[in-house]
């Protein structure tokens, strides 16, 4: 039965070359919007993604600030400034912490090697800080670790663009610095990373010393801030009560007062993130499925005049004893042939467009985000599910016109 009806699905496109070529070319182009915006808007999403996780990954970063109410016959206005005992009291009193660091932070900080010359934000950081800020190194490198802390070494980790400017033609690694006037050995190197989330500019171009190091180095009682990240996402606001509450103990402060202390929350920002590129995601989506619909209206159409054309040798069909399911099979058959082999044409184009895309490697500026699209199986699976819905609507109520001919009358039909 089946290649009885391929059979006369093919003759009908053959007599109809130019209505099936504009068909075909209908449901390809719609095909071909799906998929391209689907594979460019998770492409910009990834990198969004991928950008944002670089500047910090599931860590909220915790500020002094000023109280704003009175508390326990104490004043408002007074400022909050946290000292490395802090970090103990914090690891005692708040549950679930996977890492905490704490940084202090100077800018302006001078690098000099024998021939270049140059300034950067540098950061007094500990354990953790390198899993927390997403600053990975290759091998042959290293990042600060327990020991540099303990013993106040003279260490220093390179964020890779200052590095290139200080080391043009070597190996930074292993090769002393001068910082601030006082000499630094190299420890390791970031490796390159996206970064659109940042504070002071971006790490590719930051200098880490030991916490211990800076703070003897610069006699800084004060933190600049403590980064922090809970084991897992969902201990977050539980986290961030705690925090209020042992920290406000500790400086006498109310646990309801947000001012005391400000928490520039990465998980909250990635939650976001993640809602924004989503909605991107439906957006894109939304405009190719309503191209893609417009296009399985002229099926829709195209299948009407084909019963309308055929309606004598429907007749014929019925009057020798074919049934209605029959009919309405041949029909919706030929509709899901359409739709599913123009669409094939749209995956392949499509296909092509995004590999010759990534061939090119585009780097830097918006070609960061729309120069990698992202072709996943799960567009796939959704573009051949809306195919096959948008074959079937267009094919059933023309099939079901035919299976209701009347075959005496269609035998009269001219």
């Amino acid at each position: 039965m089946w290649y009885i009806l391929i059979g006369e699905f093919i003759n009908d496109l053959l007599k109809q070359k130019l209505r099936s070529f504009l068909t075909l070319l209908a449901i390809c182009w719609g095909t071909l919007s799906v998929v391209l915006l689907l594979a460019f808007g998770t492409g910009v999403a990834v990198k969004n993604m991928e950008g944002m996780l670089g500047g910090g990954s599931r860590v909220m970063i915790i500020y002094g600030g000023q109280t704003s109410e009175a508390f326990q016959g104490l004043p408002s206005g007074r400022p909050i400034r946290f000292v490395e005992e802090d970090i103990a009291l914090i690891r005692q009193r708040v549950s679930n912490i996977q890492y905490i660091s704490p940084q202090y932070g100077r800018g302006g900080v001078t690098l000099q090697t024998k021939d270049h010359t140059t300034t950067t934000y540098m950061e007094g950081i500990g354990i953790g800080f390198d899993e927390m800020r997403s600053m990975f190194y290759d091998t042959g490198n290293r990042f600060i670790n327990q020991r540099d802390i303990d013993e106040q070494r003279r260490v220093v980790f390179l964020g890779n663009d200052i590095a290139g400017r200080l080391f043009p033609d070597s190996d930074p690694v292993g090769q002393n610095v001068l910082i601030d006037n006082v000499s630094f050995t190299v420890i390791g190197v970031m490796r390159e990373k996206m970064q659109t989330s940042m504070n002071f500019g971006p790490d590719a171009n930051r200098a880490i010393i030991p916490y211990t190091t800076f703070r003897n180095l610069y006699g800084h009682r004060f933190l600049s801030s403590i980064l922090i990240r809970p084991e897992f996402a969902e201990f977050q606001e539980q986290m961030k009560r705690e925090l209020y509450t042992t920290l406000g103990n500790r400086y006498q402060f109310s646990p309801d007062d947000e001012q005391a202390i400000a928490i520039w929350d990465f998980l909250e920002f990635e939650r976001m993130n993640r809602q924004v590129n989503t909605g991107l995601k439906i957006f894109l989506f939304s405009i190719g499925f309503f191209t893609l619909m417009i296009a399985g209206v002229g099926v829709a159409n195209i299948m009407y005049v084909v019963v309308k054309e055929r309606t004598r040798e429907i007749g014929v069909k019925k009057a020798l004893g074919a049934r209605k399911n029959h009919i309405i099979i041949q029909f919706i058959f030929e509709s899901l042939f359409i739709c599913l082999f123009g669409g094939l044409i749209g995956i392949l184009i499509s296909l092509g467009v995004v590999t010759g895309v990534l061939a090119l490697n585009l780097q830097g500026g918006a070609a960061e985000f729309l120069g990698h699209p992202v072709l996943s199986s799960e567009i796939m699976i959704i573009t051949v599910l809306i195919l096959t819905v948008i074959g079937l609507l267009a094919g059933v109520f023309p099939a079901l016109k035919a299976a209701k001919v009347n075959p005496v009358e269609s035998l009269r039909y001219e």
